[in-house]
């Protein structure tokens, strides 16, 4: 039964090539207010079951998969009387995106010796010349700064010495191979995360990261000083599509600003070998929690301003859905008065009051506070040197200034993309809680005039 209602969603996704063709709901109409709202577990958890279900394979960013996920949104949106945004004439955004994939090995030549053995882990650019740097240091954050770094400290952290690259115009960074490349190099499927990019916008400039095996590090680094250049021979640039979910609740003052709920869609996918990954709290929780939102948030009076409510794609990947609503939104981005985005909520950090969710970047803005001061049950974030503000869809909608945050649950939960990221392992009481306690909040925001602010130096790029 499952398969049939995924296939006829489907047929929904693929309708039209911008926003699908759905007709449109009668306009939200005025109600009694719904003060004794009550989210029930069991919709949570039907939710999570379809979307992390295995009919769904995973939701690989911008497959049909994703497609169907987010089919199943819309149709949800549309059920709870939220309407398409005004000057669309559905609720699916299709977004083109060119997705790198490389068939062969990368080729580094460094001081004009062909060094076998590079693995990439990161990159895109088909070509990398620089002078090499040589680092043999064990913190990232004393990394030097160069076209080409050659780091081969026994205990320098990858993921640091990739952060320590950021602002700068690194081009590559070659590491010794360790325990930890290893690791990663496994967590990535034995293949390299190749920068994709919108086809409306131009490929961004990106660090290279390769790693080479011991021996053939050692004798890289004897060239420090001298010419490096790295090719990729086998790049093939294909298009794909993946889909955005969107509905709107329109406020009672069009010039009071809109606030915009949202969560990912999509997940990892099958994995080379067969491996699905579920991606029951990688976002199906998210994508949960906004539907529920919008489930209550449409069941009474229209408030005074109007709420957006996404489903975005293709955040695995690099945040595309997000980062097409951003760059062309279906409202001007100044009329957005705060994002709250909504990311593995499936379960309890133990760092965390009882019962709490965190936010990013807490300190960034006023917005966190004031949701507690309402009864939100939210925190500051406990891994501050994580960055996780910078890691979801919010920060799509931060660059361009909107005060935006994630909020999340156990953002470093030992099932964190891996194959037992599945509904067994979700804790649907705490959903559930979480979910009700952001429902008054939510509803304060929209009802009145207050507009969050930056804190000094919160807002990115400041």
């Amino acid at each position: 039964m499952k398969r049939l209602f995924a296939a006829a969603l489907l047929c929904t996704a693929l309708a039209a090539p911008a926003f699908a063709q759905t007709a449109a709901p009668a306009p939200v109409t005025s109600a009694a207010p719904a003060t004794d709202w009550t989210v029930k577990p069991e919709w949570i958890s039907a939710h999570v079951r379809f979307l992390a279900g295995p009919e769904l394979q995973g939701r690989g960013s911008a497959t049909r998969d994703e497609a169907i996920a987010a089919a199943y949104v819309a149709a949800r949106f549309q059920g709870y009387g939220l309407q398409p945004v005004p000057g669309t004439d559905g609720y699916l955004q299709k977004v083109k995106v060119i997705r790198p994939r490389l068939d062969g090995e990368p080729k580094l030549v460094v001081g004009g010796k062909m060094i076998a053995g590079a693995k990439l882990l990161f990159g895109g650019a088909e070509r990398v010349e620089g002078v090499a740097t040589l680092y043999m240091g064990d913190d990232g954050a004393e990394l030097p700064a160069g076209d080409v770094i050659l780091a081969g400290g026994p205990r320098l952290s990858t993921m640091a010495a990739l952060r320590a690259t950021r602002g700068r115009k690194t081009k590559l960074l070659v590491l010794r191979e360790s325990d930890e490349t290893q690791k990663l190099w496994s967590r990535l499927g034995e293949r390299p995360r190749l920068d994709a990019y919108l086809a409306s916008q131009a490929p961004e400039d990106g660090v290279s990261v390769v790693v080479l095996p011991a021996a053939a590090f050692d004798r890289a680094a004897k060239a420090a000083g001298k010419p490096v250049t790295m090719t990729l021979p086998g790049l093939v640039r294909e298009e794909v599509e993946t889909t955005n979910a969107i509905g709107y609740l329109p406020g009672t003052d069009p010039k009071a600003g809109v606030i915009l709920l949202a969560a990912h869609v999509d997940h990892l996918g099958v994995q080379p070998g067969g491996t699905v990954m579920y991606g029951a709290n990688d976002d199906a929780s998210g994508v949960a929690a906004v539907l529920e939102l919008a489930h209550a948030l449409s069941s009474g009076k229209r408030h005074k301003r109007g709420i957006l409510f996404a489903a975005f794609g293709a955040e695995e990947m690099g945040g595309f859905g997000s980062r097409a609503f951003a760059a062309a939104p279906p409202v001007p981005l100044g009329d957005i008065v705060a994002n709250l985005a909504f990311e593995m909520i499936g379960a309890q950090d133990p760092k965390l009051p009882a019962g709490t969710m965190m936010i990013t970047g807490f300190e960034r803005s006023t917005l966190g506070p004031a949701l507690v001061e309402r009864g939100a049950l939210v925190a500051k974030d406990p891994y501050p040197e994580q960055n996780f503000f910078a890691r979801s869809d919010n920060y799509q909608l931060a660059l361009r200034g909107v005060v935006a945050h994630t909020i999340s649950g156990w953002a470093v939960t030992p099932t964190y993309h891996s194959p037992q990221d599945t509904i067994a392992n979700l804790d649907i009481p705490f959903m559930t809680r979480a979910v009700q306690s952001l429902i008054g909040p939510v509803r304060w925001l929209a009802e009145g005039d207050y507009r969050p602010d930056w804190t000094p130096g919160g807002k990115p790029g400041e």
